[in-house]
């Protein structure tokens, strides 16, 4: 009866969890997704003003068009390529479901961010509770995992080896196949996916699971490269099955 109790609060925990982020990512998408076209059309006017003029340009108005340039690069907004582009957005449900997972993971990128009142005071209430829930979820699927090491060591344990070795073994086993698991293989997906070199799959794997998230390597951003539907959710469901991994190596 305990068990089946258990097993019921670890099934609405999780499902409460992935409401959360679909929640989150449709009121992200609904904020933002309007005010990024303007500024993609925006920039596309600046662009096409300055290929009909840059001849004429004065110091000073070269010095604002970098300006502007650079401004719209760091909100996310590249103006290179044709106006098919403007159709594309940062703020799709996959783009904003995975930026609510670095949100409440505490990765933050820094690559994606609101930049309307209303979604940055959403931001703000959705990180207040989705941090916690987070911590409460990571917990929970950690405590999961740590039931299977237990199994494992009872079964060593009644093959007669000793308990310092299984605890031992235990753990080389849960780092051997999360090494492999979380690091190793989806290095390589990443490899094939964004045309990074395997050393740089692993450095992004790393600095995204240890949540240290400088935002040099970003999955799905690259304009010449053809990503299939719903990348970013599969790569936020990495995310966060790798932190619960490395809890339970914290845990072991």
């Amino acid at each position: 009866e305990a068990m089946c109790s258990d097993k019921l609060q670890t099934g609405l925990l999780v499902a409460g969890y992935l409401v959360y982020l679909l929640v989150g990512a449709a009121v992200f998408q609904a904020l933002e997704r309007t005010a990024e076209k303007q500024e993609k059309i925006a920039a596309a006017q600046m662009k096409e003003a300055f290929l009909q003029t840059f001849t004429q340009l004065t110091v000073a108005e070269m010095e604002q068009f970098m300006k502007n340039l650079t401004k719209a690069i760091q909100n996310g907004v590249y103006p290179v390529g044709n106006e098919s582009q403007l159709e594309e957005s940062n703020w799709d449900f996959s783009n904003s479901f995975f930026f609510a997972g670095t949100v409440v993971s505490t990765i933050g990128y820094g690559t994606l961010h609101p930049k309307t009142a209303g979604g940055q005071l959403f931001c703000v209430f959705f990180a207040l509770f989705g941090i916690p829930l987070n911590i409460v979820f990571l917990h929970r699927v950690g405590k999961m995992l740590s039931l299977l090491c237990k199994k494992l060591g009872k079964f060593l344990y009644e093959k007669g080896m000793r308990k310092k070795k299984i605890k031992f073994l235990t753990l080389l086993f849960f780092l051997a196949t999360g090494v492999l698991v979380f690091l190793c293989l989806p290095s390589v997906f990443f490899q094939i996916t964004e045309g990074w070199s395997y050393s740089e799959g692993i450095y992004f794997a790393f600095i995204t699971l240890s949540t240290i998230g400088f935002g040099d390597y970003v999955v799905g951003k690259q304009s010449d490269r053809n990503y299939f539907s719903y990348y970013r959710v599969l790569v936020a469901i990495w995310i966060l099955f790798g932190l619960a991994w490395i809890a339970l190596l914290f845990n072991l």
